[in-house]
């Protein structure tokens, strides 16, 4: 393997917390209707400027619906978000070893960049395709098409993280190695409906793997 591919919110980062709350407010604010968790989820799939403008009734509002959210995500991500050691230790230890990493997510490019700078994590990542990179989102593999052609690696030489059945389903329609993540507090697929080649609830215990593929001792 040449690449390592990963989603965003719920992947390398406990994101979706921030992210319902700065939903909740728009819709409350400009709809007067409240959404739950999984009333977002549902929603997943275009980025968040997309999200507002297919699913808010009060489409007089949009421009200022958006707003409302990129400033709510901004001003309430440290608190909300905790950087992940782990994580960190595992990009360090991939960039360590040559492997060439990418991001392909739904967010919008406004915020990934806020979480990214919040995270200290824009240092590691050779390619970043957002939600606005693209002309279709997830389940769909454009994304990961973009990252494979910018990065000059083959779907075989690839792997794409995720913690949905729409990761799953795209990396799998890209042709490279899936694996499913339930490894941070908060992710958006509890049972994968779509099976991932590798499947880890644990960051330590990915890291443990990747370490037995480099000393070349199988991993069943």
């Amino acid at each position: 393997m040449k690449a390592e591919i990963f989603d965003f919110d719920g992947t390398l980062a406990d994101t979706l917390p921030v992210c319902f709350v700065a939903f909740e407010s728009v819709f409350r604010q400009f709809d007067n209707r409240e959404v739950n968790s999984e009333e977002i989820k549902a929603m997943f799939g275009p980025s968040e400027t997309g999200i507002i403008r297919e699913n808010l009734n009060n489409n007089n509002n949009y421009d200022e619906a958006i707003e409302l959210y990129y400033e709510i995500y901004r001003d309430r991500h440290e608190n909300l978000v905790q950087n992940n050691e782990d994580i960190n230790t595992l990009l360090r230890r991939l960039k360590a070893n040559g492997y060439k990493l990418g991001i392909v997510t739904g967010k919008a490019r406004r915020s990934l960049d806020i979480s990214l700078d919040c995270l200290g994590l824009n240092e590691f990542f050779d390619v970043i395709i957002t939600g606005d990179d693209v002309e279709f989102p997830k389940p769909h593999p454009e994304g990961i098409y973009k990252a494979l052609e910018f990065l000059d690696v083959l779907p075989n030489e690839a792997v794409f993280l995720g913690d949905s059945d729409a990761d799953i389903l795209a990396g799998k329609k890209a042709n490279v190695l899936t694996v499913g993540v339930q490894w941070l507090p908060n992710y958006q697929t509890a049972e994968f409906n779509v099976q991932p080649d590798e499947v880890y609830r644990s960051i330590n215990d990915f890291i443990s793997s990747f370490s037995k593929r480099l000393s070349g001792v199988k991993v069943d």
